[in-house]
């Protein structure tokens, strides 16, 4: 994780002691781990607002949410799939299995009637969401990181 901070770094930064850690956590893995699943679960319960639409309005609304300008600029709040993905590629397996499980419960929301073309879709859909928003977070230029968002959006909707 970047910076790697110390269990005395993140307990003195949230006002408590060293010793308190070990109380609450098994390890900084844990910690992260459980923080993880905490930031994943959040980002679950949006997306739990589009369930009651029909599947095409469902994947229209995910998409102009998930690709609008307001997502992009709020990482703190916005998708953690975003967030987490590279850190949960270089994490331990319960960092990597509650990212999976989030993973997994995205492509079972959007993967229609669970037809293998259907989960293919739901497995392109997300992908594009997830680097598109991505790109655009990271790139300098708001020309580029809008046109990212509007053209990956745009695609999307015409499939």
């Amino acid at each position: 994780m970047p910076g790697h901070a110390s269990v005395a770094e993140i307990m003195q930064e949230a006002g408590l002691t060293h010793g308190g850690f070990y109380k609450h956590f098994a390890s900084r893995e844990d910690l992260i781990a459980q923080a993880a699943t905490a930031a994943l679960s959040e980002g679950s319960a949006q997306i739990e607002d589009l369930a009651g639409m029909s599947e095409e309005d469902r994947r229209t609304g995910l998409i102009d949410t998930y690709l609008s300008r307001e997502h992009r600029d709020s990482p703190g709040t916005g998708c953690a799939l975003v967030t987490l993905g590279a850190a949960a590629g270089r994490g331990d397996d319960s960092l990597k299995e509650a990212y999976e499980k989030r993973v997994r419960g995205y492509l079972t929301r959007f993967g229609g009637d669970g037809s293998e073309e259907s989960r293919a879709e739901a497995m392109l859909t997300l992908s594009a969401l997830v680097g598109a928003t991505l790109l655009a977070r990271a790139v300098a230029d708001p020309a580029l990181s809008d046109e990212l968002l509007e053209t990956v959006a745009r695609q999307l909707e015409q499939r």
